[in-house]
């Protein structure tokens, strides 16, 4: 008994019964127990098989538009390995634009007629129409968005639509599309951006004269307005704007007329598709033209730092809704909570931009790391460089979307921030500069305060608590004006710099701010 238990655990039952089965020379398969059956129909799709029954016959591919020097199709993985159509049919309005100048122009300079133009752009209409009410079949078969919607051309106005791709290739053709496709998407990250930075605006005028430690190296450094630190996100926000200007700025030239790599011995007039399309000029150089990928480079690169921006934006707005902290509360509308703890009220949504900060710098380094190595012209490796795209897309938005939310669903805890403002000395510059402006070099300043603070840390008290005669111990040029120096809100006050937390320079930011985003101030309460 204990070897046959000693043989069942090192034998599969399946093959030992198998063994049994063939001793008995069993005829019958209805002998053969359910667990053979089911053993059985567990590998018979391994076995081979030379069936070649009407069922299991495949059915004859299309033609590829490309074919004609093919004998034989390509195989199915080939095909499924690939395909683009699966994410890149999302070019499809860029793609039936770039094919409606193409063809207007190839009308106007006589290469087709102006009858075969209608054609083309009537079909063109109707298959857009069925995209966009969702009957529109996209076929892995014919490989990416512009074989579908050409293929299916050609299904609909017939020989007309095989005149199209005349002094065009599907390198120049994708090109069009994709810059055509990134100047939008520009368009609507900056409108984002402009939807949080009223956001932070806003927020800023509904927290006037509330002071907030400014740190750093996350130490109490010196007394700051919050609307200062506010103000602070917009303008990296409005230089994150600026870059995704010059970068649209510098993607708006066409490539479409370069062809393959090469350009076109027939007289097509690249700058009529160019001013159609609404872009600066054709491009100058037609190897360039199919090759470039700089344009999506400094998207997604733009794109990486508007993201660590609201990484950072995050970061500060997760700690300050900590306990330890507590300037912040987050309303429930913009929390959520643990399946465990009961207590908990948690700031995901800035918590997943600090982490989603993550996915967009990947896009970018995918793509340089796609583009590192490429001969001149095109290489089918930057088929590969609409996904990362894409997602950094999808990803910059939903982040600068959901950082906005945020920002209009959060209360500062002023009674919090003020409890706090005395610790950490913060106004010890401050009182370094009322120094300076008694004539004692700041070194000299620097080293009478740093003693100061000592002296108070001996205390256990703040600089405004220590006596003139404390004070006129460590430096007989202290005198009673030295009090208007100390105290966070006195150091608030001293600051006079062109942008410098000082409540008048703040003011005058401000003022600037709601002009520039046209907020109506009077709303803000």
């Amino acid at each position: 008994m204990e070897s046959l238990r000693s043989s069942s655990l090192q034998t599969p039952f399946f093959f030992s019964q198998s063994t049994v089965l063939s001793n008995k020379s069993v005829s019958n398969p209805r002998t053969i127990s359910p667990l053979m059956h089911r053993a059985k129909s567990r590998f018979e799709p391994l076995r081979c098989t030379t069936s070649h029954s009407s069922e299991t016959e495949a059915k004859p591919k299309e033609t590829k538009l490309w074919g004609g020097r093919f004998e034989d199709s390509v195989t199915d993985i080939v095909e499924k390995f690939t395909e683009s159509i699966s994410f890149d049919k999302q070019l499809y309005k860029h793609d039936i634009m770039g094919s409606k100048a193409h063809a207007s122009m190839l009308a106007e300079q006589g290469l087709i007629s102006f009858s075969d133009r209608d054609s083309i752009l009537k079909g063109l209409d109707e298959i857009e129409r069925r995209i966009e009410a969702g009957e529109f079949v996209w076929r892995t078969d014919r490989e990416d968005v512009h074989m579908n919607i050409e293929a299916a051309l050609t299904d609909l106005v017939g020989e007309p639509a095989k005149k199209l791709h005349t002094a065009r290739s599907r390198n120049d053709q994708v090109l069009t599309d994709f810059r055509l496709w990134c100047r939008d998407a520009i368009d609507r990250i900056i409108s984002s951006i402009r939807h949080l930075q009223v956001a932070l605006v806003k927020l800023a005028l509904n927290n006037e004269g509330l002071i907030i430690p400014g740190y750093t190296h996350l130490q109490r450094a010196q007394p700051v307005l919050l609307q200062h630190l506010l103000l602070a996100y917009v303008e990296q926000l409005d230089r994150d704007a600026g870059r995704l200007l010059d970068c649209r700025a510098r993607l708006n030239f066409c490539p479409l007329g370069a062809c393959a790599l090469a350009g076109t011995g027939l007289p097509i007039d690249r700058f009529m598709t160019s001013e159609a399309l609404g872009f600066t000029a054709p491009m100058r150089n037609s190897i360039d033209a199919v090759s470039d990928r700089d344009f999506v480079l400094e998207f997604l690169s733009a794109n990486s730092i508007i993201a660590v921006h609201l990484s950072r934006i995050g970061e500060e707005w997760v700690l300050w809704a900590s306990e330890e902290f507590g300037f912040i509360t987050p309303s429930d509308s913009v929390s959520t909570g643990s399946s465990i703890m009961p207590q908990k009220k948690n700031p995901d949504p800035m918590e997943l931009v600090r982490g989603k900060s993550a996915r967009v710098i990947g896009d970018l380094v995918t793509l340089l790391t796609l583009c590192k190595g490429l001969p001149l012209a095109y290489n089918r490796d930057l088929q590969e460089d609409k996904e990362p795209t894409f997602d950094s897309v999808k990803t910059i938005t939903g982040m600068l979307e959901v950082s906005a939310e945020f920002a209009q669903n959060i209360t500062f805890n002023d009674k919090r921030i003020q409890k706090a403002l005395p610790a950490g000395y913060l106004d010890a510059t401050t009182l370094a500069d009322y120094l300076v402006k008694k004539g004692i070099p700041f070194r000299t300043s620097h080293d009478i305060v740093g003693r100061s603070v000592a002296l108070c840390v001996s205390k256990n008290c703040q600089l405004q608590d220590l006596s003139l005669e404390d004070m006129r111990n460590l430096s007989p040029v202290f005198d009673n004006d030295v009090y208007e120096f100390i105290g966070v809100e006195n150091a608030v006050k001293k600051f006079s710099s062109y942008g410098s937390t000082g409540f008048a320079c703040v003011a005058d930011q401000l003022d600037d701010w709601a002009a520039k985003l046209e907020i109506n101030k009077s709303t803000c309460h």
